[in-house]
């Protein structure tokens, strides 16, 4: 009889398993208190009793009441818990995490949605993953690396290139010898890049820059096998939807900074759709490229007809490094006695301004500052909360901050007050390097400290667009330069930026800078339109072929 009860109890250990990971292991992210530590499992401490329910096929989940699947499941509906199976535990874990982010409803969905449809995983299909450092360890590295400020032999890919879509202002070079040591992370255009720290897992698609290129040190380089299923414009896109972020999003460790690793990333699983999808998509994006190729060059011809007015295209400021000022001249005229300030570059190009009709800034607008509401303020989601590196001059991309709905509830009219109106220019004064764009809508959106919101005074003077440009150009970069007093990380005061000397040329040629603006920016904003259709269209078909 003994052994009868043994063997029973053996059968029933099954369902043993999943009852204790439904009941012991379901966690929740918005739990404030230490989480459960479970004792380690003992099953035979528990036979018994699973055996006994087991048998009678029922459970005292609600007290006095039988087990009711029905109201279980719906109550996880309405709650951040997981339930999952001891089976599923090790799947897509390589580092047997048992952390509550891990198990989040919106990762384990993603996973098994991809998993209904046909799929392969980023190790079938890749024919290399590699990045900086697998060039040598550090101390070979060290010995053999130097980046350059300079045009030389190779250009390298950074995130903040990538970012700004702009692979020609401030950017970073390499020499031959660094180029050929640097073998294994040559860019010849067609790869994935995606981000290791920062914003870990961040994908982009490589352009062909018809140049040497290197890969950066914070960068992943994926290359596909030549004619495998899947192609590199839908991988893609893929990896930028909702379901490829959250795929990726599950596999990223750490706190400060987050990263994501190599294993992590070869294991990401991938949807695998039929080549004519494929091939549709690839002409979508392509037709998105040449729109915002388009649109670059008609934002590089205004920027030529304003230096070409103002006398400064092809002009090379001088290389000299010495000037000999008077205390009157100098500490006494500008409290500044660093050398830097007095470069002979920036007293030259400042001179050419003045050569025809110019302006201070603080003359032209009115200056607005925004707040920092600091980290705890932050959430996933919520009012977007922009920041430096959220924009550039060609736009503003979502954000990776948002503003939690507690503290927009507690500052509500100070958040309103500070939402950006349509023309108003943001205008960073911390960061590398200045940054101008103007709004063509009304945002409700919160720029961070860093983040100045300008508005002209009289655009009967000047118009929005040609101050946009003028803000963005050498002219005003060499005077945030001289301000700044050498700092690699530039801090502006708002009376140094009041004081910016600003070119003002004829209103006609004003306008004909403002109408090349505009007819770029449209173009720019069809390529975005473009892109956000083909994203769809994934998406779409990812659910149309869902199996279950």
């Amino acid at each position: 009889a003994g052994a009868g009860k043994r063997q029973q109890r053996r059968q029933d250990l099954p369902h043993l398993r999943k009852w204790r990971i439904s009941t012991r292991y379901s966690w929740s992210s918005d739990c404030e208190t230490r989480p459960f530590q479970p004792r380690r499992f003992n099953p035979r401490r528990y036979s018994g009793s699973v055996h006994r329910v087991c048998q009678k096929g029922a459970a005292k989940f609600f007290l006095s009441s039988p087990f009711d699947e029905q109201r279980y499941k719906s109550l996880l509906e309405g709650l951040e818990a997981s339930e999952v199976m001891l089976s599923e535990l090790e799947l897509d874990n390589e580092k047997f995490r048992f952390d509550n982010e891990f198990f989040m409803k919106k990762y384990i969905n993603a996973y098994r949605t991809i998993k209904s449809c046909k799929y392969t995983t980023i190790t079938d299909i890749m024919e290399c993953l590699t990045d900086f450092h697998a060039n040598g360890s550090y101390e070979i590295i060290a010995k053999n690396f130097k980046l350059l400020d300079t045009t030389d032999y190779a250009y390298m890919v950074r995130t903040t290139d990538l970012e700004a879509d702009d692979f020609e202002s401030n950017v970073k070079y390499v020499s031959k010898n660094t180029y050929e040591f640097l073998a294994k992370s040559k860019i010849f255009g067609g790869e994935l890049l995606i981000n290791k720290i920062g914003t870990p897992g961040k994908t982009y698609l490589m352009p062909d820059l018809k140049k040497h290129v290197s890969l950066g040190m914070n960068l992943f380089m994926i290359r596909l096998k030549p004619n495998c299923e899947i192609r590199e414009t839908y991988l893609w896109l893929f990896l930028n939807t909702e379901i490829g972020q959250n795929i990726i999003k599950r596999k990223i460790n750490g706190t400060v900074p987050l990263t994501i690793d190599k294993e992590a990333i070869k294991s990401l699983y991938v949807p695998v759709p039929t080549l004519d999808f494929q091939n549709k998509i690839e002409k979508i994006v392509k037709l998105a490229y040449s729109k915002r190729k388009q649109s670059k060059i008609l934002y590089r011809q205004a920027e030529e007809l304003l230096l070409e007015t103002i006398g400064l295209k092809d002009f090379q400021l001088t290389q000299e490094n010495k000037s000999i000022k008077s205390f009157s001249e100098s500490f006494l005229a500008t409290g500044r006695l660093d050398a830097e300030y007095y470069q002979p570059k920036y007293e030259e190009i400042i001179s050419k301004i003045q050569e025809r009709q110019y302006e201070k800034l603080g003359n032209l607008v009115t200056i607005q500052k925004s707040i920092e509401p600091g980290s705890d303020a932050y959430s996933d989601e919520g009012l977007p909360f922009i920041r430096v590196s959220d924009y550039n001059k060609f736009g503003v991309s979502t954000p990776d901050k948002y503003l939690s709905d507690n503290f927009c509830r507690e500052n509500d009219e100070l958040l309103k007050s500070l939402y950006p109106k349509k023309e108003t220019i943001l205008f960073s004064k911390n960061g590398s390097v200045v940054t101008a764009y103007m709004l063509h809508e009304n945002m409700q959106a919160v720029t961070s400290g860093a983040i100045l919101h300008l508005a002209v005074k009289d655009k009967s003077k000047v118009l929005p667009e040609y101050l946009t440009l003028a803000l963005n150009s050498e002219v005003v970069k060499q005077q945030s330069e001289r301000d700044a007093g050498g700092s690699i990380i530039l801090h502006w005061r708002i009376s140094e930026i009041e004081n910016v000397v600003v070119p003002i040329v004829d209103y006609g040629i004003q306008q004909q800078i403002s109408e090349l603006i505009e007819k770029s920016f449209y173009l720019c904003g069809e390529s975005k339109r473009l892109l956000e259709e083909a994203k769809d269209m994934v998406e779409k078909e990812i659910e149309k072929r869902m199996t279950v």
